[in-house]
């Protein structure tokens, strides 16, 4: 925890009708010293998203929606600027993040999910393809949604996803409202390291605005073992009341959209793993980041294992630490990985075509540069060396951890394929799109744009 920063965390582990193991480390907030427990609160940040695809899969039970009808078809005045056909936009575009629309500008001071369509509408952005060609986190397209189940439910977002999601599976240390946390008691003080300054800074939590459809549960570890054992049981909580169909929830995991890395996939607020470490088993998770919050969540449903890792601090491996916890209930080497990439001994001048200064509207940059023969990715103030894996591939050691970068060429300028001269317009860094805007070394003002 010292290595990584990490005030406070908890883990929990569930089979389908118990807590195996559930613990506190550290601390709720650095001036009080009040220990962390499994019952304090976190935020979940991106974990909340697939809290909204599972209200989708209940509309889509009840027969209110099919996820595969264009979005129009609930929100008419629904459009994106570029866009020729827009029935070609489904709900299983806006539940995958492949709609083509790349991160926005993030406007939390939007409250009504109607005017956010309209803030859609009217922005401006270049869309990086058809629905289904790319995948590329957009909160901003993820958050119709949100709108879509407070039609067809007939009430507030916020309040259909208490009623029919939280309170049903008997959350009740678990909100989407602010006001509320203050009276639920034991809270984590959320904080984000200064690493110039080498110290934790507190932080408010976060308000969201419309974003709380894909980030704005907070909960504790033992609500979302809870949560988690919905998937166990085939869409009936340990509550007795029945949340959503077993085949429903099963299309959350098991309908791959689009792959995000070299064995994982996006699927309806989804990441999932399938065949994890040559065991036949499919790993279905999600992580979360906000300021003073990192966050994972996930199951193996084959194994009936549900495991939670929540955390008060920005940007710390909880991704990390929760497959650790999986590793343990399978009975893996505790270090298993889902995938390694390993250095192809690509030459200077083929890492030099990578170089550049790529960032997306919603704030995320990275640049990258050579210093000798090595390349560097200068990204949130720290510098890495990485090394290609394949010609499209990039990764470097962060936190303990591989991070992968994955390029996008136009190769209907290249004869013959790509050759070390060509030029990538956009990487997959993460979850997000960043297009290139320019070359390498980039001035140090514009850094800071």
């Amino acid at each position: 925890m010292d290595e990584n920063h990490i005030v406070g965390a908890a883990v929990a582990v569930a089979d389908a009708n118990e807590v195996l193991y559930a613990k506190g480390f550290g601390v709720k907030d650095l001036e009080t010293g009040e220990p962390v427990d499994p019952e304090t609160i976190f935020g979940c940040a991106s974990v909340s998203k697939s809290f909204t695809a599972m209200g989708i899969t209940q509309l889509a039970d009840a027969g209110l929606l099919s996820v595969d009808a264009p979005v129009i078809e609930h929100i008419p005045e629904f459009r994106l600027k570029g866009a020729g056909d827009m029935s070609a936009v489904k709900v299983r575009h806006i539940l995958s993040h492949t709609t083509g629309l790349p991160p926005m500008t993030r406007r939390q001071d939007i409250i009504d999910l109607d005017e956010h369509v309209r803030y859609i509408a009217g922005a401006d952005y270049e869309l990086l393809g058809e629905p289904g060609d790319y995948f590329s986190y957009c909160n901003d397209t993820f958050l119709l949604n949100g709108l879509i189940i407070q039609r067809k439910g007939d009430q507030l977002y916020r309040r259909y996803m208490t009623r029919n999601i939280l309170d049903a599976a008997g959350m009740n240390r678990s909100t989407y409202n602010l006001e509320e946390l203050e009276k639920l008691g034991n809270l984590s003080t959320p904080y984000v390291y200064n690493r110039k300054e080498e110290k934790h800074e507190k932080q408010p939590w976060p308000v969201l605005g419309t974003y709380e459809v894909g980030g704005g549960v907070r909960s504790c570890v033992l609500d979302l073992m809870k949560y988690g054992q919905i998937y166990l049981n085939g869409g009936v909580a340990n509550t007795g009341v029945g949340i959503a169909s077993s085949e429903g929830l099963k299309r959350m995991w098991t309908s791959p959209m689009y792959p995000t890395g070299r064995k994982t996939w996006y699927n309806f607020g989804l990441q999932v793993t399938p065949d994890y470490a040559g065991t036949g088993v499919t790993l279905a998770e999600h992580g979360g980041g906000q300021p003073g919050v990192s966050s994972n969540f996930g199951f193996v449903a084959q194994r009936g294992i549900t495991v939670a890792v929540l955390t008060n601090v920005t940007g710390v491996p909880a991704g990390a630490i929760w497959l650790a916890a999986v590793n343990v209930a399978l009975g893996l080497p505790l270090h298993t990985k889902k995938s390694v990439e390993v250095d192809c001994g690509a030459s200077p001048r083929e890492l030099s075509r990578f170089t550049g200064f790529y960032r997306c509207d919603e704030g995320g940059q990275a640049e990258l540069f050579m210093d000798g023969d090595a390349l560097i990715v200068r990204r949130e103030g720290q510098e890495f060396e990485a090394k290609a894996s394949d010609e499209r591939t990039l990764f470097f050691e962060a936190m303990g951890q591989q991070q992968v970068f994955r390029f996008y060429f136009d190769e209907s300028r290249s004869v013959g394929g790509l050759d070390s001269t060509s030029k990538p317009w956009a990487v997959l860094a993460g979850s997000r799109m960043l297009r290139r805007i320019a070359d390498s070394p980039v001035a140090p003002e514009r850094l800071s744009t």
